[in-house]
C-alpha cells in the first residue's frame, strides 16, 4: 500500500459529490449575482469548479460578506468559536434568504 493522500479535497466523497440530475457545469446565473457588503451567503462548493474553490470545512456554513478580492468575495464565518476569513468565488455562493 501506498502512501495516504493528503490532499486539500481528502475525505470530501460525499460532500464534493453531485446529485445524477445535477451532473455538468454550474447555471450561469449564478456567476451573475453581485454582493455588496454586509450580505449573508451561503458557501456551497461546486465540485465542478476548482478555481476559488473554499476548504470543505466551510461548505454549508454561512458568512458574511466583508469585501473583495480581484472576482472573489472575503466572507467572514464562524468556525470553532473562531471568526475566520474565507476566500471564495461567486460560483461557491448563493444568498442567504
Amino acid at each position: 500500500m501506498g502512501k495516504k493522500s493528503h490532499g486539500p479535497r481528502r475525505k470530501t466523497r460525499n460532500k464534493l459529490k453531485k446529485k445524477v440530475r445535477e451532473k455538468g457545469l454550474f447555471p450561469s446565473t449564478r456567476l451573475l449575482i453581485r454582493y455588496d457588503r454586509d450580505d449573508k451567503a451561503v458557501i456551497i462548493i461546486d465540485p465542478s469548479v476548482h478555481k476559488g474553490m473554499p476548504h470543505p470545512r466551510f461548505h454549508g456554513k454561512v458568512g458574511l460578506i466583508i469585501g473583495k478580492r480581484g472576482q472573489s468575495y472575503l466572507l467572514k464565518v464562524k468556525d470553532g468559536g473562531k471568526e475566520k476569513i474565507v476566500i471564495a468565488k461567486s460560483e461557491h455562493l448563493k444568498p442567504f434568504v
